[in-house]
């Protein structure tokens, strides 16, 4: 790498961390906010909503770091331009492709460190962080009750039993099981009804104070046991699953759930989607920085770095904005799960290319 390269990397780098630290400030002091409301339920304290919000800010890392990316380098090619830097290397024969692909070693770099975050470090502390709210909180998984608007509690098809769970424990074990099998002609043939479930790695769940429905054809026998044992493709790992949202969950999971949901015939797009999207997201950084060039690409050395990072923080907001209704519109109209994740960077890409084409014609 060049003296200039390394100067610049080292410019540019240093922007965009600063801009990702400040961000990163910023929104934890809101999640740190809006945790006040829950202060004093069960034994949820000032400390715990701390430790929440610090396990949250991987997550926070990994969704801001294009809009990081954009508005550092903006910041970086700015302030170089400012002071004739820019202007000097130009001199000297750099030209626009040059330097774009300097800039894309730095976005490469960082575009390893996001898919790292999301798929190694986000998605493990997202769950300890609901995990800690709920448990400290005194709650249980009801509340995933109000995200489904499910007041029965959750349902999960498991080849042909549904699964009722009234209560899914911050433990992850169950509370108020119900298992309905049919048979292959669609008929209801037994009912399982059981006050609490317990995972084991050999014997699969072992239920307790349980309740077995059997339905023949003119009459039903009801068999209660203390004790009973159940296998089912249901293991705490999918169930845990159900605690994150897609974009929060890694591709390990997202294949497993998307596996499971196919295996028993259940749409899977808005997975499918997700597994698309953990996977272009982080290459977004390449495009954002495409994206900064345009604005260095001239002589703007009069020009307020101030307006470049507005510039900058309504280019990223716009294409988060993009992305989610990309996302959200492939899941509701069954588009293809590659376009709906990739169309946002693509359309920003062309966009870039064309400004960028534009300066150098001027």
């Amino acid at each position: 790498m060049k003296v200039y390269q390394r100067y610049i990397a080292r410019e540019v780098a240093a922007a965009i961390l600063l801009v990702l630290l400040a961000f990163l400030a910023l929104f934890a002091f809101f999640d740190l906010l809006g945790e006040v409301g829950s202060l004093g339920q069960g034994g949820y304290r000032i400390q715990h909503a701390l430790v929440y919000v610090l396990l949250r800010l991987s997550g926070r890392a990994y969704e801001l770091m294009p809009l990081a990316i954009l508005i550092g380098t903006l910041y970086a090619l700015a302030n170089l331009s400012r002071h004739s830097e820019i202007t000097v290397l130009r001199a000297s024969g750099l030209s626009t492709g040059r330097l774009l692909v300097c800039l894309c070693q730095i976005a490469a770099a960082f575009a390893v460190l996001t898919f790292l975050i999301g798929e190694y470090v986000a998605p493990p502390a997202e769950h300890a962080a609901s995990q800690l709210r709920l448990k400290e909180r005194g709650r249980t998984m009801q509340e995933l009750r109000s995200v489904r608007n499910l007041r029965s509690g959750l349902w999960v098809k498991d080849e042909r039993s549904f699964i009722n769970i009234r209560v899914l424990l911050s433990d992850r074990s169950l509370r108020g099981i119900r298992i309905y099998q049919f048979d292959e002609h669609g008929k209801l043939r037994s009912v399982i009804e059981a006050a609490a479930g317990e995972f084991a790695a050999d014997d699969g769940w072992h239920l307790t104070d349980v309740a077995h429905t059997v339905l023949l054809n003119d009459s039903a026998k009801v068999e209660k046991l203390a004790e009973m044992s159940w296998r089912s493709a249901l293991n705490p790992e999918i169930l845990a699953v159900l605690m994150l949202s897609p974009d929060r969950m890694s591709l390990r999971h997202l294949s497993a759930y998307t596996r499971h949901l196919a295996d028993n015939r259940q749409q899977t797009n808005r997975y499918d989607i997700a597994f698309w999207k953990k996977i272009v997201y982080p290459l977004a950084g390449l495009v954002m920085v495409a994206l900064a060039l345009p604005f260095s690409a001239g002589h703007h050395r009069a020009s307020g770095i101030g307006l470049q990072i507005f510039a900058g923080v309504m280019i990223g907001v716009l294409f988060h904005t993009l992305n989610g209704l990309s996302s959200n519109l492939g899941a509701i109209h069954g588009w293809s799960p590659l376009l709906s994740a990739a169309a946002p960077s693509a359309l920003f890409l062309l966009a870039a290319g064309l400004m960028i084409w534009w300066v150098e014609r001027r």
